[in-house]
């Protein structure tokens, strides 16, 4: 089916009382495996290109360095990709934008096909915030597009978003931040953290979301909260990396027991990214350790070089620029450059799989209303 907005996968969740994931994907192969096991568990699937990820399938392979150009090119390259594997899948599929660093960067992601996106002024003061929010609102719920927005700051390293510290988020200022933005979601600061090292035996403070739900809920309003920065780093493989040759340090996760405690206190919608890396990370690193013919191979040879030069990184950005054709548009996906492809796939089922399930939105698929962008659009100017 055609993408839909995120908006009514997120009432599904408040209406049914789980936790929607969100999974970052940086080549298309990763958008057909996101997908494919959602269709799998029969679940929703919301899939998120980072705003720096745009650059990367822009062809930027310093995509830190990316410009609004490389974003434009790369955000229709992802859109192009999902709507191709969404097209004739049984479950609703939405694209979303994670960590829109500006209003530029959210109309680039909506015009390259975009059903959602995230602007994050969490580094803004407050009214600052609330402004450049409510423009993108404007903006994207006239094209039937939902938005999340971010209060409160999460410590840690993710593409562009950096912080030394968290600022934990106010119930009383989230619930007015909801009310001037009239945003669909909200990110919000309870201690998880973005990157790999999250600390060991983190515990979430429970008490904030409930407290901005128990308000919300009193006034009436409508908005999912986010939990951002919320991967398992699952330790086993982060071993089997380690004993492939990689070298991942104090990396620890947020453990599945405290996200899946979060849920009935109002977290709706949950982000991974770090579980996706590490496991692509371990099976590319598997690969060439049973087939060894490959690290000489003409196609895929400079991908072991990546990893055997950079044993500390564990982001598949970092590996695959020789085969960039592939990662944008899935062209000569055969011979060696396949076998790639197939570790990246499984990679990304296995620890998307496991969440899925964790976070309850198993067989959910059906209990999503399937709301047109027109008509989402016509939705949101009645509600404004």
């Amino acid at each position: 089916m055609p993408l839909v907005s995120m908006r009514p996968v997120l009432e599904a969740t408040v209406a049914h009382g789980y936790a929607q994931g969100a999974f970052n994907v940086n080549a298309v192969a990763q958008a057909e495996a996101v997908i494919a096991v959602h269709e799998m568990f029969r679940s929703p699937a919301i899939l998120q290109g980072a705003d720096l990820a745009n650059a990367f399938m822009g062809g930027r392979t310093d995509f830190q360095n990316g410009t609004l150009e490389d974003k434009k090119r790369g955000a229709k390259n992802i859109a192009d990709a999902v709507k191709r594997f969404a097209a004739d899948s049984p479950i609703p599929v939405v694209l979303h934008l994670d960590h829109g660093k500006n209003f530029d960067s959210c109309v680039a992601a909506i015009e390259g096909g975009y059903t959602s996106v995230m602007i994050d002024g969490s580094s803004l003061p407050f009214e600052e915030n609330v402004e450049l929010t409510r423009e993108v609102v404007k903006y994207a719920h006239a094209r039937g597009v939902s938005v999340e927005g971010e209060l409160g700051v999460l410590a840690g390293v993710e593409d562009h978003v950096f912080a030394a510290t968290s600022t934990y988020t106010n119930p009383l200022s989230a619930v007015e931040f909801f009310r001037k933005t009239g945003v669909d979601a909200l990110a919000i600061s309870y201690g998880t953290m973005h990157g790999a090292s999250k600390g060991k035996n983190v515990k979430l403070r429970r008490e904030i979301p409930i407290a901005i739900k128990e308000c919300m809920n009193h006034e009436g309003i409508f908005g999912v909260l986010v939990s951002h920065g919320s991967s398992t780093v699952p330790q086993y493989i982060v071993q089997e990396i380690n004993a492939l040759g990689g070298n991942i340090q104090n990396a620890y996760g947020i453990s599945k027991e405290e996200l899946k405690a979060a849920i009935p206190c109002g977290i709706g919608k949950i982000n991974v990214d770090t579980d996706i890396r590490l496991a692509v990370t371990r099976n590319l690193r598997e690969l060439f350790r049973d087939h060894p013919e490959l690290k000489n191979d003409d196609r895929v040879g400079g991908i072991w070089t990546l990893l055997d030069e950079k044993r500390e990184a564990f982001d598949p950005r970092a590996f695959l620029p020789p085969i960039m054709d592939t990662v944008m548009y899935g062209t000569g996906d055969d011979g060696t450059v396949a076998l790639v492809t197939d570790a990246i796939r499984r990679g990304v089922q296995e620890a998307v799989g496991t969440l899925i399930v964790e976070f309850g939105s198993v067989g959910r698929a059906p209990l999503v209303e399937y709301v047109t962008l027109e008509e989402m659009a016509e939705r949101y100017r009645k509600e404004g």
